[in-house]
């Protein structure tokens, strides 16, 4: 059991560390760029709605309750990324109003990008197998991931905002424009019509 477990941390942790995980990384960077180290709660209450959105489309993926097709998911996890991203440019003055927002964005967003991984989950979760073990090891994995990361950000948004003495607001338009452009590609490249 605990062997399992493990298995499954591990593979929660790939799935966000890893660098075919471009698109969570870039999801996770356009959701925390608006914050600091200041809002470390507001941050993993962020990124902790978005591993609940993502847990619920993976346990209801596996129960085979939904299922949509890989073509339109693979279009859609880049298309959030964009909604992200571009909101952080349109709402850059307005951190505050933007607080409740994105948690419900990500929450639903997640439920998206759970998608990404559902086909994969759904093979390797045998029926007569349990769900419970595998799921909290990857969401557990998943969470540690996406905690990595967003220290490394704010690691290095403290490097620049403290030390090179980057302007916030500049910040937030630089690497909202970068993820906008990147996530934009990946949206166009993916159009399953």
């Amino acid at each position: 059991m605990m062997q399992d477990f493990l298995f499954y941390l591990n593979l929660g942790w790939e799935h966000i560390i890893s660098l075919d995980a471009l698109d969570h990384q870039l999801f996770v960077l356009a959701l925390i760029a608006v914050y600091s180290f200041n809002d470390l709660k507001k941050i993993l209450i962020l990124v902790t709605a978005f591993t609940i959105g993502h847990s619920i489309t993976l346990a209801l993926s596996i129960f085979d309750i939904v299922r949509i097709n890989s073509a339109w998911v693979e279009f859609l996890i880049p298309l959030t990324i964009v909604l992200t991203a571009l909101g952080n440019i349109v709402m850059k003055n307005k951190k505050q109003s933007q607080n409740t927002v994105s948690y419900y964005l990500a929450l639903i967003f997640g439920l998206i990008h759970g998608m990404g991984f559902a086909n994969t989950a759904r093979v390797m979760i045998a029926k007569s197998q349990s769900i419970t073990i595998p799921l909290l090891g990857f969401n557990i994995g998943l969470e540690l991931g996406q905690i990595a990361i967003v220290f490394g950000i704010l690691i290095l948004l403290f490097i620049l905002l403290k030390i090179c003495k980057v302007n916030q607001k500049d910040w937030i338009l630089f690497v909202s424009s970068g993820v906008f452009a990147l996530s934009l590609k990946m949206t166009l490249e993916r159009i399953p019509f």
